[in-house]
């Protein structure tokens, strides 16, 4: 196999292996992958790749690579992964099956979602998933949700998935297409899906920790939306203006300026309790409207967010997690594309890029993040997996 385009890292986390490649065709990234990750039992492996590769081709040929594992994964708008934050590359999480047992489950018609359906397939995995613990006490859980980034519907999904998963934090992140906002995958088992998610419910008896962090703050400027599309998630006025001009106007940019730096720069908020959570914008439309990441409704207070200490906030939930679980194996890390355009946008990237690499963050770029029963814009989040404990 020809392996020229290729170049590779190869990580041994101890209970999670990481491989990593860049470039060449899928069958070469998948062979790739396979060169670095020692033969072993693993309970499931999870990749994540740019859209560059043909998605239905990478589920093929990792299937065909990793004939005694299940695969899973779905397409990036970057890799988060041992040499930092790149584009057109392929990353691999080999889960060993001493320290961990996975259960997989297809959500697919995400458009047509039935709660019942949704509701029993979780049920038929936690049943699996008992009887693979095998009666052993203690144990963490935690779930994993990979979904289409274009379906347009994660709100519904998230929340159905938290009614039924209320006892197990689920963190994850909607699949990517670069910046081109065409067609975003999920792989499952050999082959790759569209308006479809995955969702690996996993058990270990290594320290876990979901973890959430964001760099914006509310600031007292507010947009009404006061006519929008709401199936389709375009904004067509705020404050009774047309969108893509009054927002322009309020973060002090032209019109013809707005572009995906800019959103990234100057986030819109709203608040869900006591907390506030980003509603990215996409892109601009022809028409002047804004399409936007997340759900949204005609009436929906949005707030102009300030920005806070990105790398500082980081580095402090690092720390915090760090002291409750010890030393870390994996940060499994969803990290918003309007993280990282911001990052680029204010020449902080390689500082960020660094410590992910020093905290052993491996995940991807999303179209959005899901954090225990939301979807989310903006925001860095996760589960930390701590090392096994001395005997």
């Amino acid at each position: 196999m020809p392996l020229g385009r290729v170049s590779e890292v190869a990580t041994d986390n101890e209970s999670v292996r990481i491989a990593y490649t860049h470039g060449g065709d899928a069958e070469e990234a998948a062979g790739n992958l396979r060169l670095q990750l020692p033969i072993d039992d693993y309970s499931a492996i999870v990749a994540f790749f740019s859209s560059e590769y043909d998605a239905r081709a990478i589920a093929t040929a990792m299937a065909k690579h990793f004939p005694c594992t299940s695969v899973f994964g779905c397409t990036t708008a970057g890799e988060l992964g041992p040499r930092g934050i790149g584009d057109g590359g392929m990353l691999a999480m080999a889960f060993r099956s001493r320290d961990f047992s996975v259960v997989a489950s297809r959500i697919k018609d995400i458009d047509a979602l039935q709660f019942d359906g949704v509701r029993d397939n979780i049920r038929q995995a936690r049943t699996v998933l008992t009887e693979l613990e095998d009666g052993a006490l203690g144990r963490n859980r935690f779930g994993l949700l990979l979904v289409d980034g274009l379906c347009l519907h994660e709100e519904p999904l998230v929340s159905t998935i938290g009614a039924c998963l209320d006892d197990i934090p689920v963190v994850g992140g909607s699949a990517g297409d670069g910046d081109a906002f065409g067609e975003t995958w999920v792989v499952f088992d050999g082959e790759a899906h569209r308006n479809a998610a995955v969702l690996l419910l996993v058990s270990t008896e290594l320290p876990c920790r979901p973890f959430k962090c964001n760099s914006f703050a509310p600031t007292s400027t507010k947009l009404v939306v006061t006519e929008a599309d709401v199936e389709k998630r375009i904004v067509r006025e705020l404050n009774a203006e047309p969108a893509a001009r009054e927002y322009a106007r309020i973060v002090g940019v032209l019109e013809s300026d707005l572009n995906g730096h800019v959103f990234a720069a100057h986030p819109v908020i709203v608040r869900v309790g006591g907390d506030y959570y980003a509603r990215s914008i996409q892109r601009v439309n022809d028409d002047g409207s804004l399409t936007f990441f997340c759900a949204i409704d005609e009436g929906l207070v949005l707030t102009a967010a300030g920005r806070l200490d990105t790398l500082g906030v980081v580095e402090q939930m690092f720390r915090d997690t760090e002291a409750e679980l010890g030393e870390i194996s994996v940060y499994i890390g969803f990290d918003c594309l309007h993280r990282r355009l911001d990052a680029e946008q204010r020449q902080i990237i390689r500082d960020m890029e660094d410590l992910y690499v020093r905290h052993k963050v491996v995940g991807f770029n999303t179209y959005g993040e899901q954090y225990e029963s939301m979807h989310l814009n903006q925001t860095f989040s996760g589960v930390a997996v701590g090392k096994r404990k001395p005997q």
